[in-house]
C-alpha cells in the first residue's frame, strides 16, 4: 500500500497535528488520502454518520482530508473507566470492558486481524493513507505485543517518520535514545525526522539539524513551528492540560468540575475563541472561586466520578452556586450527576448490579445504567416550553449508557427531529441537562447562553462568532505554515520510492 506513518519519540509531540496538516496538504493537491490510527486510549470520542464511536483525533483527520470519517480510520478505541480497566470499543461499537493485562494477554491476536482489515479496506479505497503511531515506538515492556507503532508499519509496510518535540528540552537526546532502542529492521524503516514545536530563530539551530543527520544518517524533513489556537480537539489528558493551561482572563468566568474520567471535552473548546471568557478546570474547593458558570462535563464512570466529587466537597460548591443565582450546564454524565438519582441496574457503570447512589438532587430526575450504549448523531430545535426561538436547529450526538427520566412535565431542553424530548431546561436557562455533546459548537446557541450570563453581570451582549465558518480555512492556514517548514517534495520523494521498492 502507499502510505506514510507519524511516529514520536513520547506522547503529546504533535502527531495528531502532524498527520491533520499532511491530511489536508495532500488532498489540497488533489490526492485521495485517508488518515488511520490503529488503537486510541481516550475518553475523547467522534460519532460517525453511521452512529458509531472512533477516537476525536481521527474524525478530525477525516474533516482535513475531505472524506467522511469511518470506523476504518480507527478500528479499536480503548475508553478508560477505572486507573485499571478500559471499555473496547471495536469496529465502532462497545466489546467488553478489560483490564491492561486482560487486554495483553486475550486481545492482541483479535486486534491484528482488525489492523489487517481495516488497511486493506482503506488502501482499497485511497490512494494515500497517512497513519498516526501512539506515545513512543520503544516502550521495551510493552514491544512484544504492540498494535500502535512498529508493528502496525510493519503491517502496512510504510516507511516512518520520527517525530520529537523541541519544547519540552532534550530533544536529540529523545530522537537517538529512541532510534537506539530500536531494532536494526525497525530503524531501517525509519526514512525521515520531523522537529515539532520550535520557538524563536531556526538560524540558530541549523548546527543541530546536520549533527542530527550526520549522528542518525535520517534527514531532517522539517522543524515545523508551535502553532498556536490551532483548533485542532484534543485527544489525551496533556493535550488537555496544555489547550486550557494558559488561557488568558476574561470578564467571564466559566468553572468546568475536572472530573477523574472526564470523557469529550471538546465540547468547551469553542469557549477558547469567545475573547471575554475564562475557561478553568476546577479539581478541588480552593480552584472553585466565585464562577459566573459551572459545566459538568461527560464522564466514562459517572458513579465514581460524582463519589470523587462529594469527597472533595464540590458538590456542595456547586448547590451554593446555584442557590446564589449562578448558571449550570451538566453534559451527559454532568447531566446524570445533577439529577436525584443513578440505578447502575446492570452493574454496566460500576460493575456492581442494582448500586444506586443519590445525584446531587439539582434537576429532578432518575438515570438509570443499561447495558447498551446509545451512540448516534442528534439534532433538534429548543423545546416549546423553553421559551427559545431559533432560525435554526442544534446538532451534535449522544453517547451514553444511562437513560433519565424526569419526573416533572414541561422542563425538557430540546424537541429532537426524531419526535423524542431532550435534556432539561429551567430557571430561564439558569439549570440545563443535555446529553447532547458539541452542544456549544452550536454558535448561536453558545452566544445566547454566553449573552444570558452577560446580561446577568450588566455587560453588553455580543455578537455571534461563527466558529463553524472558518475551522476549514484552519485547516488550510495550518496546512500551509507547517508546508513551509517542511521539505514535503522529500517526503513525497520518500512515499514514492517506499512504494516502489
Amino acid at each position: 500500500m502507499r502510505g506514510v506513518m507519524i511516529q514520536g519519540t513520547a506522547s503529546d509531540v504533535g502527531k495528531s497535528l502532524i498527520v491533520t496538516a499532511l491530511c489536508r496538504m495532500f488532498a489540497n493537491d488533489g490526492v485521495k488520502v485517508v488518515p488511520f490510527k490503529s488503537q486510541n486510549m481516550s475518553n475523547n470520542s467522534y460519532v460517525t454518520k453511521d452512529g458509531k464511536e472512533i477516537g476525536r483525533a481521527q474524525g478530525i483527520q477525516a474533516e482535513a482530508s475531505k472524506v467522511e470519517a469511518t470506523v476504518w480510520m480507527n478500528p479499536i478505541l480503548l475508553k478508560p473507566r477505572s486507573n485499571q480497566d478500559s471499555e473496547i470499543v471495536y469496529l465502532g461499537k462497545p466489546l467488553k470492558t478489560l483490564s491492561g493485562r486482560g487486554y495483553r494477554d486475550t486481545f492482541y491476536e483479535k486486534g491484528l486481524d482488525v489492523i489487517r482489515k481495516s488497511l486493506e479496506h482503506l488502501s482499497s479505497e485511497h490512494e494515500l493513507v497517512v497513519i498516526e503511531g501512539a506515545g513512543s515506538p520503544v516502550e521495551i515492556n510493552l514491544k512484544d505485543r504492540e498494535l500502535v507503532n512498529m508493528k502496525v508499519a510493519e503491517l502496512a509496510d510504510v516507511p516512518v517518520i520520527l517525530a520529537a518535540d523541541i519544547d519540552r528540552g532534550g530533544v536529540f537526546a529523545s530522537i537517538v535514545g529512541t532510534l537506539e532502542l530500536l531494532e536494526p529492521e525497525e530503524r531501517q524503516r525509519v526514512a525521515g525526522i520531523i522537529i515539532n514545536k520550535f520557538r524563536g530563530d531556526i538560524s540558530l539551530f541549523e548546527d543541530g539539524i546536520h549533527w542530527l543527520e550526520k549522528k542518525t544518517g535520517i534527514p531532517v524533513l522539517g522543524v515545523l513551528p508551535y502553532v498556536e489556537d490551532h483548533m485542532i480537539d484534543g485527544e489525551d489528558s496533556l493535550s488537555l492540560s496544555n489547550q486550557f493551561a494558559n488561557r488568558k482572563k476574561g470578564n467571564l468566568d466559566i468553572a468546568v468540575i475536572h472530573l477523574p474520567f472526564v470523557s469529550n471535552y471538546s465540547d468547551l473548546e469553542p469557549f477558547l475563541y469567545e475573547e471575554d471568557v475564562s475557561i478553568r478546570w476546577v479539581k478541588h474547593p480552593s480552584d472553585f472561586g466565585n464562577p459566573d458558570a459551572v459545566i459538568i462535563p461527560g464522564t466514562k464512570s459517572t458513579i465514581n466520578d460524582l463519589n470523587t466529587l462529594r469527597e472533595r466537597q464540590l458538590d456542595i460548591l456547586i448547590q451554593k452556586h446555584i442557590e446564589d443565582g449562578g448558571y449550570v450546564v451538566g453534559i451527559c454524565g454532568g447531566y446524570q450527576i445533577l439529577g436525584v438519582e443513578i440505578i447502575d441496574e446492570m452493574g454496566s457503570d460500576t460493575g456492581i448490579p442494582n448500586k444506586s447512589v443519590a445525584g446531587l438532587g439539582v434537576i429532578p430526575g432518575r438515570t438509570t445504567f443499561y447495558d447498551e450504549k446509545e451512540t448516534v448523531r442528534a439534532a433538534g430545535v429548543y423545546h416549546e416550553n423553553t421559551g427559545l426561538t431559533t432560525n435554526g436547529k442544534l446538532d451534535g450526538y449522544e453517547i451514553h449508557l444511562g437513560k433519565t427520566q424526569l419526573h416533572q412535565q414541561g422542563c425538557a431542553f430540546l424537541a429532537l427531529e426524531n419526535g423524542k424530548e431532550e435534556g432539561y431546561y429551567s430557571k430561564n436557562g439558569q439549570i440545563i441537562g443535555t446529553y447532547l455533546h458539541h452542544l456549544f459548537h452550536n454558535d448561536e446557541w453558545r452566544n445566547h447562553w454566553l449573552n444570558m450570563i452577560r446580561k446577568s453581570k450588566g455587560m453588553h451582549s455580543k455578537e455571534t462568532i461563527y466558529i463553524c465558518e472558518y475551522k476549514d480555512k484552519r485547516y488550510d492556514g495550518i496546512a500551509e505554515k507547517m508546508r513551509a517548514h517542511l521539505n514535503f517534495e522529500q517526503l513525497n520523494d520518500i512515499i514514492h520510492k517506499w512504494c516502489s521498492k
